[in-house]
């Protein structure tokens, strides 16, 4: 059975940190690619940033520079550390396998609010 559990979301600063994680459980994490992924209100999913299991990683302009994601293959768990949060980032984050039909995954975590405001 596929877990994601997204932990490390809050309520943050302008200009803040925070550090995503996600651990999973019963997929073959070490040979799938893993992203995150977010939806702000009344927005849809979309993908922010990737990471292959060699380490490449790639995001989406809006977050480069700001957001790293990174994977510990031993403990099944990705993470995202985003710097200088700004409020356009407010939304629920999402890990799953990156694929080019990621849209379609049937199975979601309950996902992780980030939440920008002063």
């Amino acid at each position: 059975q596929v877990q994601l559990v997204e932990s490390g979301g809050g309520l943050v600063q302008p200009g803040g940190f925070l550090r995503l994680s996600c651990a999973a459980a019963g997929i073959s994490f070490n040979i799938w690619t893993m992203a995150w992924y977010r939806q702000a209100p009344g927005k849809q999913r979309e993908l922010v940033a990737f990471i292959t299991t060699l380490g490449y990683t790639n995001s989406v302009d809006s977050v480069k520079g700001r957001f790293t994601i990174s994977r510990d293959n031993a403990k099944s768990t990705v993470y995202l550390q985003m710097h200088s949060i700004k409020p356009e980032n407010t939304a629920v984050y999402y890990c799953n396998q990156y694929i080019s039909t990621w849209a379609q995954l049937e199975y979601w975590g309950q996902g992780t609010q980030v939440t920008v405001s002063s």
